[in-house]
């Protein structure tokens, strides 16, 4: 026998099913838990998905929780994490910017996406100004198309994350982006899916949060709290700052696995927390909208990836909150699922695929 099947195999009977298998504590908390084995679940499956994180099939994996319905029916920490621990998701944050930026619409703080990006920076002269920056709207952020130059993917890159993150001003340091070109062999925007050239860029979404924090008038930090995490009965998380102040909608904010586990359950319910309404159906709807082409096999909509993902014969389209270490919120709005992961794998090959794996191979394989 190898290495890894012994080991599965010791921790699977480490983990005995009644307990890999039984509700999550109710508490006093707003969720309602749910045991798996009356929904129809595959006990063996969710046995043996705890078993496997044990094993090291997704290295760093900290926490795994399944919602169904509406209910938590399983919950799961590893390597040292609690039900309390803040988890630093990465670029997760970006999805949560979004959301905030469809709570500033609903509220009528921004008129709409197809807003100028720099109608809210009059005080800015921004470098390399022309036709293409006046045009960038809030959508082009949202969807990872505004015309200028930046990709994280491509370490050239003039508006590379690390390049900003060494920087004085980060708001500066992406208004003042140049023009984005386009070689030969690369698609224009008008020649694209969607009408819309992909680039990964993390100073799109500060801006995001940056403009959040105008239209506000709040730090982002605080328009978080009083418009989303408050009303979905997030107690506490901690969002960042960029150096010259402005609130990071890029990444590193932390959460508590069952306050990701509520975001997710927004998305899946339609803006929706139980029997309270946190943000419009229309802007959910909005969202959950595929609106360009990435090069990672996922469309992409506002700030959110879509994923095709399968287990047997089944197929589902998931869409996921995603950030660097492997960490992810999945929601699949027809089966009213949502699956949180978080890991601590930064900056490591296959991160993301082994997420997904955990997904497909037990999560989804487990489902009524």
């Amino acid at each position: 026998m190898s290495i890894l099947p012994r080991l599965l195999l010791l921790a699977t009977l480490a983990c005995p099913l009644s307990t890999a298998t039984a509700s999550p504590p109710a508490l006093d908390d707003g969720w309602p838990v749910a045991d798996p084995i009356r929904l129809g679940w595959d006990a063996a499956k969710l046995s043996a998905l705890d078993a496997a994180i044990t094993a090291g099939a997704a290295p760093d994996t900290t926490s795994v929780l399944i919602v169904h319905r509406g209910a938590l029916i399983h919950e799961a920490y590893f390597d040292g994490a609690e039900r309390d621990t803040l988890h630093d998701t990465r670029s997760l944050t970006k999805s949560v910017t979004a959301l905030l930026v469809g709570a500033a619409i609903d509220r009528g703080l921004i008129a709409d996406v197809r807003t100028p990006v720099l109608r809210f920076f009059p005080d800015r002269r921004p470098a390399h100004p022309g036709a293409f920056k006046d045009a960038t709207t809030v959508e082009d952020l949202l969807t990872m198309s505004a015309q200028w130059e930046c990709d994280d993917n491509n370490t050239f890159s003039s508006g590379h994350e690390e390049r900003m993150y060494v920087s004085a001003d980060w708001t500066g340091f992406a208004l003042d982006l140049p023009e984005r070109g386009y070689a030969p062999w690369q698609t224009r925007p008008a020649d694209s899916p969607y009408g819309r050239a992909f680039a990964y860029c993390t100073a799109n979404s500060l801006l995001l949060g940056a403009i959040v924090e105008r239209a506000s008038g709040m730090a982002l930090a605080d328009f978080a709290r009083a418009t989303l995490e408050r009303p979905l009965g997030i107690a506490e998380a901690a969002w960042k700052r960029a150096p010259e102040g402005t609130g990071m909608g890029g990444g590193g904010t932390g959460y508590r696995s069952r306050d990701l586990a509520r975001l997710g359950q927004l998305l899946a319910d339609g803006g929706r927390w139980q029997d309270r309404r946190v943000l419009s159906a229309a802007w959910i709807d909005a969202m959950l909208q595929p609106r360009a082409r990435t090069p990672f096999d996922a469309d992409y909509g506002y700030q959110l990836w879509r994923f095709d993902v399968a287990a047997g014969a089944r197929r589902w389209q998931a869409w996921t909150m995603s950030g660097n270490g492997g960490n992810a919120v999945f929601v699949i709005p027809e089966e009213r699922l949502v699956v949180v992961v978080t890991r601590t794998h930064y900056n490591r090959p296959g991160m993301h695929t082994q997420t997904r794996a955990l997904l497909q191979d037990y999560v989804l394989s487990a489902l009524p």
